[in-house]
């Protein structure tokens, strides 16, 4: 989100150059405005060669995706995948390590970090839940249509990596 007005002050936003990137600056308050990427986090389950993956029902509604989503303020990211794992899945879940970590440019408007762990089921039955209304499992080598573009960049690593 662009601010025409500095919600600091109320004084007008300006662009104004510092080393060499442009950056949102009110010139009442002197404070720079940074607008940063959200951080977003994702559970690589795989069984039987197989990987979990989710259809979204909202947000690029119809397609398939990593189960993910946002990690909230004051919330670890280990934490914040465990709990949007479970809220799309009905799965519990445990991280063994990160798997990866990409930034995504696909939508300009909300840019994020992703960072995607490897994981083991734990319990729970698989549901669909907040954000998906299918959760199933694929074959890395035959994926459904993905929702975004850094999911099948994964989905790849994965392959070389096995």
């Amino acid at each position: 989100m662009e601010f025409n007005y500095c919600p600091c002050c109320g004084g007008r936003i300006t662009h104004k150059e510092f080393d060499t990137l442009i950056r949102h600056y009110c010139e009442q308050c002197e404070r720079i405005h940074y607008r940063n990427p959200i951080v977003g986090v994702a559970i690589i389950i795989m069984q039987a060669g197989k990987i979990l993956l989710a259809r979204r029902n909202n947000s690029y509604a119809g397609k398939w995706c990593i189960p993910c989503g946002y990690v909230e303020w004051d919330e670890d990211v280990r934490n914040a995948a465990i709990r949007e794992f479970a809220e799309e899945t009905g799965l519990e879940a445990t991280i063994d390590r990160v798997f990866n970590v990409h930034s995504n440019f696909h939508d300009k408007g909300s840019q994020t970090v992703g960072i995607w762990f490897l994981g083991q089921m734990v319990g729970g039955e698989i549901k669909a839940g907040s954000d998906v209304d299918e959760v199933a499992w694929f074959d890395l080598d035959d994926p459904p249509e993905m929702a975004f573009p850094t999911d099948c960049l994964i989905l790849n690593e994965l392959k070389d990596s096995l």
